[in-house]
């Protein structure tokens, strides 16, 4: 028996739950990167000055020393990249306002769960979410 070809509307349904999906991990990304996280915030000057200490500490340092200075190297070149970048969080939420709702009740998310996320009471009024599930 040959297998059944996907109608239309299911390839479109497919294709509708990949964008929910991509502008809702859009949106909670953006509110975990934003979310203050412990202690003093590292500027850019002060991830460079633990690069230049890391180019000093690097010859003198035994094998798995340098192995975990060489990975430190990497984790605050990238942290320094992303310094500078700015997300533009109203994007995203308007974006995860269009699908939040549609999204919840095709995967059985609950308003409490969005809630523990960091997921605002007022984006998910906006995006009619409520409180009670149908």
């Amino acid at each position: 028996m040959p297998p059944k070809k996907m109608t239309a509307e299911h390839k479109q349904a497919l294709a509708d739950g990949r964008a929910e999906g991509r502008a809702v991990k859009a949106y909670l990304d953006a509110l975990d990167q934003q979310r203050p996280k412990r202690g003093r915030r590292r500027t850019a000057d002060s991830i460079k000055k633990r690069l230049v200490a890391i180019e000093k500490e690097f010859p003198n340092a035994s094998s798995l020393q340098r192995l975990q200075l060489v990975q430190e190297r990497r984790d605050l070149e990238t942290e320094l990249d992303q310094i500078d970048t700015t997300v533009d969080l109203a994007v995203l939420e308007a974006d995860f306002v269009k699908v939040a709702k549609a999204y919840s009740a095709r995967k059985g998310i609950e308003y409490a769960s969005w809630r523990e996320l960091g997921v605002g009471a007022d984006v998910l009024k906006k995006a009619g979410v409520g409180r009670v599930t149908p």
